[in-house]
């Protein structure tokens, strides 16, 4: 069963991804402004919060790209998560290295 209201990037949920609304547009715009949100908090975190954050971005890309069917779903909206998580995957690394 697939976590529909689960939190897959900042506040944006599972459902919002795979699901037909809102639409690409709307999703790219959403994903843009979450991962700018989630880029500011990304200063006040400790290295042993940004090590849990990476894990659990992980986990949610793993969630998103593992669904049965996924060809039925919005792959356009799958292909902006994956986008916009794997930047801010990147971005904690560079943080944990620094």
């Amino acid at each position: 069963m697939t976590e529909l209201n689960k939190k897959v990037f900042g506040k944006i949920t599972t459902k919002e991804i795979i699901g037909a609304i809102p639409s690409a547009t709307d999703t790219k715009k959403l994903l843009e402004n979450e991962f700018q949100n989630l880029i500011n908090e990304l200063k006040s975190q400790t290295k042993d919060d940004l090590k849990k954050l990476l894990k659990e971005q992980q986990i949610a890309n793993k969630h998103i790209n593992s669904r049965p069917g996924a060809m039925a779903l919005a792959q356009d909206k799958i292909r902006l998560f994956t986008e916009y998580n794997q930047k801010y995957i990147q971005t904690i690394n560079e943080k944990l290295r620094s």
